[in-house]
């Protein structure tokens, strides 16, 4: 279950898979007994306590991080504070934006039928422009692209767009990895 707060009422459950991939959060706050989560939900960015006192709750900790650079069109990955890459992406126009804030690695999905993208990162966050998109949530994801003539620009739906050399590094990080989109 997740809490309003800690001891309070619950609003929401935390499945243990999204798209078919073991959930995995990150943790923003503790009090002793309780944890504050970043949600996968609308509005983006949103977060809710989890009771950790009575066990049942797994944790991990990542020294991964991603950074988006919405103005500069860049994405750079870290590893415990030391750049491991830094590439030149496709962010999302100005009609259908990327979603700047704090979000993370939901779900890595590799599709059964692949056209543009071998891969898509999921991101616990929403296009706040569109409600649906593929029908599916109008998730954001980091995902490939074929032509390397988007990168640098403004051209998508709202999904950031990563050469191949990027893609295999993100696929290598662990769920639940925190990633910041800045503009």
């Amino acid at each position: 279950m997740v809490y309003s707060r800690p001891g309070g009422p619950p609003v929401a459950v935390l499945p243990p898979a999204q798209l078919e991939n073991p959930t995995w959060v990150p943790v923003v706050q503790t009090l002793p007994g309780w944890a504050r989560i970043l949600l996968p939900s609308r509005p983006n960015r949103s977060t809710g306590w989890i009771h950790t006192g009575a066990g049942g709750v797994r944790t991990a900790r990542s020294t991964h991080r991603v950074q988006v650079d919405l103005a500069a069109r860049r994405l750079r990955l870290s590893d415990a504070g030391r750049r491991t890459g830094s590439w030149a992406v496709a962010v999302g126009t100005d009609r259908t934006p990327t979603p700047a804030g704090r979000t993370f690695l939901l779900a890595s999905v590799s599709p059964e039928h692949p056209t543009y993208s071998p891969l898509f990162l999921a991101l616990g966050a929403h296009s706040g422009a569109l409600r649906t998109f593929a029908g599916g949530p109008a998730t954001i994801a980091l995902h490939g692209w074929p032509d390397r003539a988007v990168f640098g620009r403004e051209v998508s739906y709202g999904c950031v767009r990563v050469p191949a050399a990027a893609l295999r590094a993100l696929s290598r990080l662990p769920l639940g990895t925190l990633v910041t989109i800045t503009r």
